[in-house]
């Protein structure tokens, strides 16, 4: 078993979906029979490989909340298979759901069993097993997440989110604090602090301001209204992409398999580009690279700032 997890892992970062799927086959073949639903449900598989069409599909979202948004977009396309598609969703994220197309009846995951009628059951993230998705047909609507931004800030300067700690259940993902401050440096920009959770008080430095978060549906307000998110690997990269807003999404030396490899874009995500440690725990350079290339958007936002100003007109129509 741990084999063939290998191989679909390796697979899944080179692109080779098609391949992928005949792995995921063969895992759910060796798996047949056997009862996880006492493990902890981001281990649990829950899709027997029962077809979805004509049927009434539960979907469990028991991974992470970045998980729930990222395979959000292809709940269109299992709606459009199954004769009803139930959504059993963190709370939290539900108003965010229901503004994806085909999101189907969404009911609040809970501890225990769903208390709705189903005939398929499927994880969120066994759907693109189960949709046989490859890289060629993957749904490129973007936004799928759809909430009216907040009111932009009036500046002229790049307005530029922030957040640098994913969580403590993998701190390879988070970037130490103190790094940060070189990107102050950056001239034009007007920084927001946008991290969430207890990282949130490390917070002390006087070059940007902390943005009050209330629940995920102001953060996706607050992401609307800034011209580029630079964050880490965590739930915040998955809703700006899925919003469509410009993300950088800084990567450890062995990231998770979505992120492919060798690569600064990602098929999942048109808006965002990533950046790679070159080697385990270097920030340094990561960060070299970034600071980089902010001072060149900084700079274009200047320049096209100053040529509005010169002739409005022109630019306006």
């Amino acid at each position: 078993m741990q084999r063939l997890a290998g191989r679909w892992q390796e697979l899944m970062r080179q692109g080779r979906f098609e391949e992928a799927w005949r792995v995921s086959d063969a895992i759910a073949r060796a798996q047949a029979g056997v009862n996880c639903r006492h493990w902890p449900r981001h281990r649990q598989f829950i899709w027997d490989g029962s077809p979805l069409a004509g049927k009434r599909v539960l979907v469990r979202c028991y991974h992470g909340l970045g998980d729930t948004i990222q395979y959000a977009r292809l709940l269109e396309r299992a709606s459009a298979r199954a004769a009803q598609l139930i959504v059993w969703a963190q709370p939290l994220l539900i108003p965010l759901l229901a503004t994806v197309p085909g999101c189907g009846t969404l009911v609040p995951l809970h501890e225990g069993e769903p208390d709705v009628d189903h005939e398929v059951d499927i994880e969120i993230a066994e759907l693109s097993h189960a949709l046989r998705i490859t890289l060629e047909d993957l749904p490129q609507a973007i936004p799928y997440v759809h909430i009216e931004p907040a009111a932009r800030q009036a500046c002229e300067e790049l307005v530029v989110g922030l957040v640098w700690s994913a969580g403590d259940w993998d701190p390879r993902r988070s970037v130490p604090i103190e790094r940060l401050a070189r990107l102050a440096r950056v001239p034009g920009v007007l920084w927001q602090i946008l991290q969430r959770g207890p990282a949130r008080a490390q917070w002390c430095h006087e070059f940007a301001r902390a943005s009050e978060i209330t629940d995920v549906v102001d953060e996706a307000r607050q992401l609307g209204a800034l011209d580029l998110l630079i964050t880490v690997d965590t739930f915040s990269a998955h809703l700006a992409g899925a919003l469509g807003v410009p993300v950088w999404t800084l990567l450890h030396a062995d990231p998770d398999w979505r992120w492919m490899t060798q690569r600064s874009d990602t098929p999942w995500y048109p808006s965002m580009r990533l950046f790679r440690q070159p080697r385990a725990g270097d920030w340094e350079s990561v960060l070299a690279q970034v600071t980089q290339a902010l001072e060149v958007e900084s700079a274009r936002a200047r320049a096209l700032s100053s040529w509005r100003a010169r002739y409005p007109r022109k630019l306006d129509g």
